[in-house]
């Protein structure tokens, strides 16, 4: 009797998302450049951090935003199908 409607779990769903990919992104900016230090192991002849901060940081964000689109899209185009079959 009491069912949320479909957006309910698809607000949830995005929102989870959202947290997930935010902390990522906080990971390859802020937490590469705090433990620099830490990370001075070599990746393709450079430090880990020099590689981060010169373009591993920009893939990752990158990535962050095609993932997002994906997921999204999916999320979406359930949500018209699920509004389809109700309706």
């Amino acid at each position: 009797m009491s069912e949320r409607p479909p957006t309910d779990e698809h607000d949830r769903r995005a929102l989870v998302l959202k947290a997930v990919l935010l902390s990522v992104m906080f990971l390859a900016s802020f937490g590469v450049c705090f433990f620099a230090r830490d990370l001075s192991f070599i990746v393709n002849g450079w430090p880990l951090h020099f590689w981060m901060a010169a373009q591993g940081a920009v893939l990752v964000f990158i990535a962050i935003v095609v993932v997002y689109a994906t997921v999204m899209s999916r999320l979406e185009a359930e949500e018209e199908e699920g509004a389809r079959d109700d309706g």
